[in-house]
């Protein structure tokens, strides 16, 4: 069993990775917020790769930036989106992802958008496990803010905290 497979807990599996969720407060808007609560589902604005305020890459997947690239910047994507998430349910243990949605800037003929995706939902499901799992679209554009070649936008609940016995 591997240090990951035995973390039991979403902030353990993230250590075991070696990651830690970014400070809130990146790519900041007067135009809309972070995260919306509707009834039990929370709505993640769509975030972009972002690391310490630098925008990681930009331009248009298999004309500016290769797959392997992208796939990268899907992951810290990613990480940027579960830092929302972790703030609006309160605690990353807490985060259940219900729904991604993936935009990849790239050429019309790429076809690879599911690919650049994959790397953002494996960083899910190896940091929150089952609560990672999620529906997913992926899809294709012409242009993203920023010239950013990738936006995840997520779907969140909060997972009922257990008491202890």
């Amino acid at each position: 069993m591997t240090v990951l497979e035995s973390a039991v807990k979403a902030t353990e599996r993230l250590r075991a990775l070696g990651l830690e969720l970014p400070a809130l407060g990146f790519g900041a808007s007067p135009h809309f917020v972070n995260h919306r609560t509707v009834d039990s589902s929370v709505h993640i604005s769509g975030q972009l790769p972002y690391r310490d305020g630098v925008l990681l890459g930009q331009g248009i997947v298999s004309r500016d930036v290769d797959v392997p690239t992208a796939r990268d910047l899907a992951r810290q994507t990613a990480l940027n989106a579960l830092a929302v998430a972790a703030d609006a349910v309160g605690d990353l243990d807490r985060v259940r992802i219900v729904q991604m949605l993936v935009f990849v800037a790239s050429t019309p003929d790429l076809g690879e958008q599911s690919r650049v995706a994959d790397a953002a939902s494996d960083l899910l499901v190896d940091v929150l496990g089952e609560n990672g799992r999620h529906a997913r679209t992926a899809i294709g554009v012409a242009g993203l803010p920023r010239n950013s070649p990738v936006e995840i936008q997520l779907v969140c609940t909060a997972v009922e905290e257990r008491s202890a016995p």
